[in-house]
């Protein structure tokens, strides 16, 4: 009997594959003759990174960038040398997690550290590059990354070094003279324009402390004019331009970038339908399942491709708070947490909850083998 375990991260407990260790160690009793493929998953968000370096066995590369205010710091992508393909995530430069320290200035944060993070893998060699764009703190369209990729900026024919305030002055913008080719593929799971009442300011600026809109839709506006008068791209109607405060547009525009969902884009690199298919049994699951589960989560993407290809699918949850069509998709559903348990305490005890329970559903387990 074979077993994919292929679960996401349990947020602010355990990371993906340690998840998937416990899962596999409790199985271990009730299957004991059981073949096991782990295969840590993630959806586009915090985690992708390490879930899919992890899956695609490849190694940390570390870089000096900056955060989103321009304070030094390392981060971290996956690079896989077989393929030539660097795995990172936005966060890890400019994400919002990163300046909780300070108050947060949306007119100063900028998008340069991520773009330090595509600047070395294209160094390095980098024939694809994989991107998960969630959590950003940033309202830039993406100038940063234009500006660590080499793009220079005019004002009356004269270079100068743009910041978000400044752009409004800039009357040309002009590609580097090398950029090497690269395929880059942008987790992004949100339809936002760039502009509008939909869009990246309006939507998701207030988290960041953006309160004069029409401040920001200015100036990204006119780098999205920019782009189409000097560059002869504009991607700012393309559904996910305004994703990570207009990143969408700036990876489009000025590295060709191709908008994919999170969980298509994890489960192509790392061949998850062939691992699925290969399966008797197929377990997943994350922190909680509950309705916005089927809104491009991971784990109901694996339990979707499960049914499609007839397998029998688990899903194993801190907690579940799932309607009947959360529920129709698995064929048992494990929640971990003892109701009666702070969740502090059930967080430090993760693992430990992980095996108790799978242990303690091993004959609904056996009547699901093959």
């Amino acid at each position: 009997m074979r077993i994919l375990i292929a679960n996401d991260k349990f947020k602010g407990a355990l990371a993906a594959e340690k998840v998937g260790f416990h899962i596999k160690n409790s199985l271990k009793s009730t299957f004991p003759a059981a073949e096991f493929d782990l295969c840590p998953i993630a959806d586009g968000g915090e985690g992708t990174a390490l879930a899919m370096t992890t899956a695609l066995a490849g190694q940390w590369n570390s870089t000096r960038t900056e955060d989103a205010q321009g304070r030094p710091i390392e981060a971290a992508y996956g690079w896989v040398p077989a393929t030539a393909t660097a795995v990172m995530e936005m966060s890890a430069a400019s994400g919002l997690a990163l300046v909780q320290d300070i108050n947060l200035n949306p007119l100063t944060a900028s998008t340069l550290g991520t773009g330090i993070l595509l600047r070395s893998a294209l160094d390095k060699g980098a024939r694809r590059i994989l991107i998960g764009i969630g959590g950003s703190a940033t309202n830039d369209g993406g100038l940063g990354v234009a500006m660590a990729l080499g793009y220079t900026f005019k004002k009356a024919g004269r270079e100068f070094v743009p910041t978000l305030e400044s752009i409004i002055e800039a009357d040309q913008v002009e590609r580097p003279a090398s950029l090497p080719s690269v395929e880059l593929i942008v987790a992004c799971d949100v339809d936002n324009p760039l502009l509008g009442p939909r869009g990246a300011t309006r939507v998701y600026g207030p988290q960041k402390g953006v309160r004069d809109f029409g401040w920001f839709e200015q100036r990204l506006e006119h780098l999205a004019d920019l782009a189409r008068r000097d560059l002869g791209v504009d991607p700012r109607d393309v559904p996910g331009a305004g994703a990570a405060g207009g990143l969408g547009f700036g990876l489009m525009a000025f590295l060709g970038g191709r908008l994919v969902s999170g969980f298509d884009m994890v489960s192509s690199q790392i061949g998850l339908e062939a691992r699925v298919a290969a399966a008797d049994l197929v377990v997943t699951g994350e922190g909680r399942l509950d309705e916005q589960s089927l809104q491009g989560k991971g784990p109901v993407g694996v339990a979707r491709l499960a049914r499609r290809l007839g397998k029998k699918i688990v899903g194993v949850a801190g907690s579940v708070d799932g309607s009947s069509a959360l529920r129709a998709q698995f064929d048992l559903l494990i929640g971990i947490k003892p109701a009666d348990m702070p969740l502090d305490e059930a967080m430090r005890r993760t693992g430990e909850l992980i095996e108790s329970a799978v242990r303690d559903r091993s004959a609904s387990l056996r009547a699901l083998s093959p």
